[in-house]
């Protein structure tokens, strides 16, 4: 019982997400409208960890199953992919390198502010 009580939690918040998403016109999806609501309800203790905790590890564990239908969906494409997969691959790895560059000067520069600071 307590974990259909942990997955109504969640499904609610998710809901409001989602409404928020369609009212508020914004390009943000709604589920990231779900997740703040859901970072905001923990932190400030409307509901405890422990009120969602084991559904949210069963959702977490379970995601890596989430992966499979687009995958398959790929492999419908892999003439597509054939056709162009050196761009692919060049984009996979110029925006990895751009992920990993602004991640490390946004770190430096954080850093420097809180050396600053203190």
């Amino acid at each position: 019982m307590a974990i259909v009580k942990q997955f109504l939690i969640i499904l609610t918040v998710s809901l409001i997400g989602e409404a928020a998403g369609y009212f508020i016109p914004l390009p943000i999806p709604g589920s990231i409208y779900g997740l703040i609501l859901m970072f905001f309800a923990l932190h400030f203790k409307i509901f405890k960890v422990s009120s969602v905790k084991e559904t949210g590890k069963f959702l977490i564990d379970t995601m890596p199953l989430m992966f499979v239908p687009p995958g398959v969906g790929i492999l419908g494409c892999l003439d597509v992919l054939k056709a162009h997969w050196w761009q692919i691959v060049l984009i996979a790895f110029s925006s990895t390198f751009v992920v990993m560059a602004v991640s490390g000067l946004v770190t430096q520069l954080i850093m420097k502010l809180k050396d600053r600071m203190c």
